[in-house]
């Protein structure tokens, strides 16, 4: 299985902190942003990893992670998103990359206390489709909100008023390798972006999409307040803490 890292964007809602620095390399306690998203694939034995970046600062990746040798690994890919349009559009850049295997997706302002082991090897023991994880939050309406019936999923509501239940879906998600002909029959959103709650519909639209609680905490640090809390759970409690007991799924 392949690791992607979406790290595109303008970050917009951190505007001025990104004036000048993708919001993906701005500190979160004591390390870049990025760092926290690929430590995360690492711990869940997943070692073949593309970062998708974008904007002005793209450059400013590969001068922090060069081939990846800092993070034990033998090389990092990159590629580029031109502008904003949106997260499914910049996973369907990884299609070659991904050349036919599963992947597992991190949005890079996604940090977590501990791994997604299990979920990884419980995808793997799929036999086609989906897998996302979930974790109870105080602001659902910031979020995907999945709609649920008994204890499976039936839809996925991005960002709604009222939402159905206290659980937002978060940045990380597996898929086979159908996702880019799913990406490839999107329309663009209301904000002119192709959205990946779409994509995770899809999947449940065919009856594939199997999903994990997350263990231990999890955040996103794309607003000022996300990205307070972010650093205030990593300084008090630290981030990606349980390694993988064997790497290479």
């Amino acid at each position: 299985m392949k690791g992607i890292i979406l790290a595109g964007g303008l970050g917009t809602r951190l505007y001025p902190l990104t004036k000048v620095t993708n919001k993906h390399l701005l500190p979160v306690y004591d390390k870049p942003m990025i760092y926290y998203p690929i430590q995360s694939l690492i711990n869940a034995g997943i070692r073949d990893i593309l970062v998708v970046t974008g904007g002005n600062n793209a450059g400013d990746f590969l001068r922090l992670l060069g081939n990846g040798s800092e993070f034990g690994l033998e090389h990092i890919n990159y590629t580029y998103q031109v502008g904003e349009g949106g997260i499914a559009e910049a996973l369907g850049l990884a299609r070659y990359f991904a050349a036919g295997d599963r992947i597992c997706v991190v949005l890079g302002d996604n940090i977590i206390e501990n791994n997604f082991v299990a979920a990884a090897r419980g995808f793997l023991d799929q036999e086609r489709g989906a897998r996302i994880l979930l974790r109870e939050v105080h602001d659902p309406r910031r979020f995907g909100v999945p709609v649920f019936e008994g204890d499976r999923i039936v839809r996925i509501e991005e960002k709604p008023k009222e939402p159905r239940s206290r659980f937002a879906v978060t940045g990380i998600y597996f898929y086979d390798n159908t996702v880019f002909d799913i990406i490839g029959t999107l329309k663009p959103s209301d904000r002119g972006e192709l959205e990946i709650t779409d994509v995770n519909n899809a999947y449940i639209e065919r009856g594939e999409l199997r999903w994990d609680a997350l263990d231990g905490w999890w955040t996103d640090a794309g607003t000022f307040e996300s990205l307070l809390r972010a650093n205030r759970l990593v300084s008090e409690t630290g981030a990606n803490k349980i390694t993988a007991a064997s790497p290479g799924v």
